[in-house]
């Protein structure tokens, strides 16, 4: 084979033997380039299910060991989210709710009242209106009218009446709280209860009340009430809340079981206007129908600014204590009466949906862009919050936050990981292939996992050898610009039907080239896709032939060689260059092809290895020859004439065969 112009210098990487000429004085001058040494790097697999081992342990952290102030803020911001999304305005039919509320100050004299006033109005709940029980959400730690006092004594003491004292959980304060006189201390619980440093209770002469419960309450660091204490351990004796005791006493049910720490979260399923509330003066005036108030259990407390007994919930920022104390003992109602929602467990649930999470992000993140890697998460997300606004019902205890924990972090961590990894394999494969492979398949390479997608591998491929006829002649009678002209247009010509069905070019060969198909990423159509571009190659070449012909040119004639079969290709290049090609037997015989053509008139000349892998293509056998380098006997195949172009066909028509 003749290439040209003697100035050319040809790196020719072609089939087994490498053809290297220099110019003068580089021998006498060698390059020290130095061997290029890859730095070491941990082999991305394991980088990335580390990554995805730290994202699941993240939420088991925060799910089983954080400290509380770790998960706090998100967990109870998303908590108070659903709470309010979930609440409902039903009718709460098992309580009545007395509010002495400004309009009773006004109409029966300012806050404090007289005792008998309120031993008079507990008295009417009771004997008139036929309340279940009463609970009182105020505590007296003064003693005030006698006959007063005598009387709301006799009430707690033997009537189903539950006074208030007020426990103190700071543990910092200059002078612990000792105030009134404690009563109403338990021992039949196996919970321990929170821990109390100070009391205020009622005075010595209400102390012998037979039922008392505690109004005192743990706000959380952000100063909103979600939990209270339903049990409280003070000097070793344990003391239980106020809708607890009233439960326990007025419901005829045996006592309920509570949690190892006493601590409850408030359930605000239902908004303060699901209660029916009356006022104080409504009760006294008796101007309220007995049928609306009997056999409920009801609460008296005060929603009045003045009064001091605000608190901050969930579901607002400013809400009457009353409310906390209506709600906890709805919520102990349903526990009672196994109207709660069932356990799930939703801590299990957190972790399991990390470990998903991860693991989807560990096998789709090297697969997608940086952009879908985002809408992954962000969808992977939405998705938990979904799990968790159902869960949330159902298990008060676990973080709802923990698995947005791991996406943040496989956010943070994961996907720029994966891009980096993105963009030092689009460099390298760019810098290789960009002026070799088709822009679709280096899109795949991109997209796809392959560790390394250049490293030499096995692959089944079809090998394309493609060169002009008579190349010398042509060019030697003219300028060098025209002669440069006709080789750019001529391997134009051979190079596009390549690029166009997905071939990768292995390397020009000064008036020809070498491509193939089926690397670097498998094809199954390969040999299909070979014989395709054969048939444009030889159409474009015929084209330009019949333009060079009537300009007063000789005719162009390409010759084709194509076999298929197993051939090593990836990056053989050493460290002064770098060159993707295959090698092996098959990439040989399509050499062997390209020159057999010499002696047909047949433009493409194809191996067994292809005829045994095409699908869509017809062939003539041309009988067998031995090839240069070979044992045996080759068969020889060209393609069909309403596969070849016309000019093609007609040189064929010399030849007698049949179809294989």
């Amino acid at each position: 084979m003749c290439y040209g112009r003697s100035q050319r210098d040809i790196l020719n990487v072609y089939s087994e033997q490498v053809l290297i000429h220099f110019p003068a004085g580089v021998l006498e001058n060698p390059p020290s380039h130095p061997a290029r040494r890859r730095p070491f790097r941990l082999p991305a697999g394991i980088v990335r299910w580390t990554i995805a081992a730290i994202a699941v342990l993240l939420t088991v952290w925060l799910q089983f060991g954080a400290p509380r102030q770790v998960s706090y803020f998100g967990n109870e911001w998303l908590r108070d989210v659903f709470i309010k999304l979930q609440v409902s305005n039903a009718p709460e039919p098992r309580i009545l709710v007395v509010d002495i509320d400004e309009s009773s100050t006004s109409a029966l004299g300012p806050w404090p009242w007289p005792r008998e006033r309120i031993a008079q109005l507990v008295e009417t709940l009771v004997s008139t209106y036929g309340a279940r029980g009463v609970a009182l959400d105020v505590f007296f730690a003064e003693p005030a009218d006698h006959g007063g006092d005598l009387r709301l004594a006799a009430l707690a003491a033997h009537g189903p009446v539950v006074l208030a004292q007020a426990f103190d959980y700071q543990a910092k304060r200059p002078q612990p709280l000792r105030e009134g006189v404690l009563a109403g201390d338990v021992g039949n619980y196996a919970a321990s209860g929170v821990e109390a440093t100070g009391y205020i209770a009622n005075h010595a002469g209400l102390a012998h009340a037979s039922r008392v419960g505690n109004i005192g309450f743990i706000p959380d660091d952000d100063g909103t009430l979600r939990r209270v204490p339903l049990l409280t351990t003070f000097n070793g004796r344990q003391y239980p809340a106020l809708a607890l005791t009233l439960i326990n006493c007025c419901s005829g049910k045996p006592p309920l079981a509570l949690p190892d720490t006493g601590l409850v979260r408030v359930d605000y399923k239902r908004d303060w206007s699901a209660y029916t509330v009356v006022t104080a003066a409504e009760i006294l005036h008796e101007k309220i129908d007995p049928a609306s108030v009997s056999g409920r259990l009801v609460v008296i407390g005060s929603s009045s600014m003045g009064q001091g007994d605000r608190v901050s919930t969930p579901l607002a920022a400013n809400r009457p204590g009353l409310g906390v104390q209506a709600t906890m003992l709805s919520t102990l109602l349903d526990m009672q009466e196994g109207k709660a929602p069932a356990r799930w467990p939703g801590a299990l649930l957190a972790c399991l949906f990390a470990l998903g999470a991860a693991l989807l992000a560990t096998f789709a993140f090297p697969r997608l862009s940086a952009v879908a890697s985002l809408g992954l998460l962000a969808a992977v997300s939405v998705a938990w919050v979904t799990v968790a606004y159902f869960t949330s019902r159902h298990d008060p205890d676990f973080s709802t936050t923990a698995p947005l924990a791991t996406n943040l972090f496989l956010l943070a961590v994961a996907v720029p990981y994966q891009w980096q990894r993105s963009q030092q394999r689009s460099r390298h494969l760019l810098d290789t292939l960009r002026q070799y492979v088709a822009p679709e398949v280096v899109a795949q390479l991109l997209r796809s996992d392959i560790e390394d997608p250049l490293r030499p591998r096995q692959l089944d491929v079809t090998t394309l050898i493609a060169d002009m006829e008579g190349y010398t002649s042509q060019v030697e009678s003219l300028p060098v610009e025209d002669a440069a002209s006709l080789t750019r247009d001529f391997l134009d010509c051979l190079t596009e039907p390549v690029i166009a069905r997905q071939g990768t070019l292995d390397k020009y060969t000064g008036d020809g080239l070498v491509a193939f198909w089926g690397a670097p990423l498998p094809v199954d159509q390969h040999a299909d896709l070979a014989l395709d571009a054969a048939r444009e190659i030889t159409r474009r070449v015929e084209r330009m032939s019949q333009e060079r012909m009537a300009a007063g040119f000789p005719s162009l004639r390409v010759r084709i060689g194509i076999e298929s079969g197993p051939a090593m290709a990836g990056d053989f290049g050493t460290s002064f260059r770098s060159i993707y090609t295959a090698v092996g037997d098959s990439v040989n015989t399509a050499s062997r092809l390209e020159q057999a053509a010499r002696d047909f008139s047949h433009n493409v000349i194809v191996g067994a290895g292809t005829v045994e892998r095409a699908t869509r293509h017809s062939f003539i056998p041309l009988g067998e020859r031995l090839l240069r380098g070979k044992e045996k006997p080759t068969t020889l195949f060209t393609l069909c004439h309403g596969d070849m172009a016309p000019g093609a066909a007609a040189g064929q028509a010399a030849t007698e065969g049949t179809p294989a």
